[in-house]
Parts: C-alpha cells; structure tokens; sequence
C-alpha cells in the first residue's frame, strides 16, 4: 500500500485568509492520500480543529513580522525529524519560506513573493488576472505546477464543537428558545472597512422587536463596538443585544456562529467564519471588493455599492466621507436578510 504523502502547509496570519485554506487542505486530499499539517499563529489552532482535512496545527513560535533567524533554524530542524515529503508556503514573504528550508523538506512550494530563489525550489508565478481571489490562489498551489483548478474547486467547511453550545449558552446567559443574528462589527484592518456602528444599532433595535436576539462577536478589541450597538438599540432593546466581544475565544466564536440563524458582517475573518458555517450572511463590503475575498457560500447577500471611488483598499477613508459604507442603509441590510429567510419570530416570544 502507498503511504500517505506527508505535507506540511505554512498558513497565513489572517482569520479570513486561514479559513479559507481550507479549500487547498480539500484539494490535496482529493490529490491523493495525504496527511497535512499546518504551521501557523497559536490563535488559529482552534480553526484548524474544526477542519477534518488537518491533521494537527504547529504553533509558530515567532509574532507577526518577527525574523528570529535562530529560533526559525531550530524550529526547522524539529520539523525535519517529520520527515515531510512537501511544503506548501502561502504567505508571500521570505521569512516564512524560512523553516521549510531549514527543515530541508525535498518539495517547498509556493509563488514567488520576496526573493525566496533556493529557499522555494517549486515556484510558481503567479497570474493574477487568472486567479483573481485569494481562494484560488491557494487551491492553486495543491494543484500539479501548470494544471488547471478543478471546477468547481471545494469550498471550506468548518465542524462546529457542538459539546461546547450548551455551555456557551449556559456561561453566556443566551436565551436558548430565542433565535440568535450574530453581528460581526470589528475590522481588524481598518475602519474603511466598517459598517457604522449607529447602523448597526437600528438593526439591532428592528431585529429585537421581530424577535431575536442578537449576538455581537468579536475580540477584546471589538467590546466598545458591541457597547456602543447596544446602547443605540435604544431603551428596552439593549437586553436584547448581548455584547459577546472579549468574552469569548475565537473557537468559541465558531460553535456560536454554527447555531445562529444568520449574520451581518464586515468584510472580516469571521466573515469566513460564518460562510464555511453555511450560515445566512449579509456581508458588507466598503473598501475592499467581493471580487477579491467574497463569503465562499450560497447563502450570502452582498451590499457593496461599487462607488466610483471603490474599492480604495485604504484602511481609513481618504475621502473623509466613508460612503461606501455610510450609504448601505440598515433597511437594505434589513431587506437582504429577508431574502435569506429571516423574517419575524413575535410569534415564537411567547407572553414575555
């Protein structure tokens, strides 16, 4: 019997982008018996539980922009006694090619990024017209060097904790018989890419009164922003509006998404969350594009205005107006929700 290949994948630093990972994990297992591990941020461990196709995650011991040349060698090296037959490296950078090189893995993989010739000795170039998103990129590179994607390619697919709802539910104080439209108002990129938060607010107040609650996710960073949609909810709303932000772990954040009925998002990491959750999304797009890093399901309703200034890809507006997202009215997102399914649940309050 063939033994499985043993693949190791260098991960990105994003949320969105780890997620959406997933679909080259699916790619390399529809290749041929494989077994992936995948080094990457500690914080992403909790996703790369909820992937199947994984078999275990690597801590990367070194921060976001750290070299530590030594600490990359000696990591290297302990990856070396895996015996790793390929490397997959998706971030661009030099740095990242490092370990696998070290490593000494006879197959590192990657596009071509920083000037990474020897340490990356499967390069790729990179055609962008061709592979326009980001997903695409990554399925990509499973595939044979000059092969075609598979069409469709596979989409990711996280695996909720489902043990941990309850207790989530139960530590939370979420009402268990209300039905849950989990509101993701961070964006860890900037505020261009923020939905305002007054918006918001009144979609909140309209969605307590049809009766759900809402969940507002996110981290540590996010909870003035959940304050904030709570309190323009309005008097006898807020307690309606659970400001979950900080007080939960991102895995945590996945096994809450699995179980709302919906989302009203940013273009953000938990954006691709809820998509690989196959939950119904709205998805608010101001200066980044869909055509880039669109939701990967098809339950999702895009507001994205296209304005003659989209998209700027600027962290803060260099227009000083916002409109791409200041224009995308809470009615419209209320609107786009009803597409999906969500509509009024009085019936389902009960006497309270």
């Amino acid at each position: 019997m063939t033994q499985p290949r043993q693949i190791l994948v260098v991960g990105p630093s994003w949320v969105g982008d780890m997620v959406m990972a997933q679909s080259l994990f699916m790619t390399l297992k529809a290749e041929g018996p494989c077994e992936i591990d995948v080094l990457a941020p500690g914080w992403s461990l909790a996703i790369l539980e909820r992937m199947p196709e994984v078999r275990g995650g690597i801590a990367m011991p070194l921060g976001h922009g750290q070299i530590g040349l030594k600490e990359r060698w000696r990591l290297g090296r302990e990856l070396a006694r895996r015996h790793y037959d390929q490397a997959i490296v998706l971030p661009g950078s030099l740095k990242s090619a490092l370990a696998p090189f070290f490593a000494r893995i006879p197959q590192r993989t990657a596009f071509r990024g920083e000037m990474r010739y020897g340490l990356i000795n499967d390069m790729r170039r990179l055609d962008k017209a061709a592979l326009p998103m980001t997903v695409q990129r990554f399925v990509a590179l499973g595939r044979p060097a000059g092969k075609p994607l598979s069409q469709p390619f596979p989409r990711p697919r996280l695996v909720a904790n489902t043990a941990s709802q309850a207790r989530l539910r139960a530590e939370l104080g979420l009402d268990p018989d209300r039905p849950a439209i989990a509101f993701m108002p961070g964006a860890e990129y900037g505020p261009a890419k923020q939905w305002p938060l007054a918006h918001y607010g009144t979609l909140a107040a309209e969605l307590v009164e049809r009766g759900y609650q809402v969940w507002v996710l996110g981290s540590a960073k996010d909870a003035p922003a959940g304050q904030e949609i709570a309190a323009k909810a309005g008097e006898g709303k807020g307690e309606g509006v659970h400001n979950l932000c900080g007080r939960t772990q991102l895995g945590d954040a996945v096994d809450l998404l699995a179980i709302s009925a919906a989302a009203v998002t940013n273009d953000s990491g938990l954006m691709h969350v809820a998509a690989a959750l196959d939950r119904p999304l709205v998805a608010v797009y101001g200066s980044s594009t869909p055509d880039h890093t669109p939701p990967l399901s098809d339950r999702v309703a895009v507001r994205y205005l296209r304005l003659e200034c989209s998209p700027c890809f600027e962290r803060v507006c260099p227009l000083g107006h916002t409109r791409c997202l200041q224009d995308i009215t809470p009615a419209s997102v209320l609107a786009a929700l009803a597409t999906l399914g969500v509509t009024a649940q009085q019936d389902t309050r009960g006497a309270a």
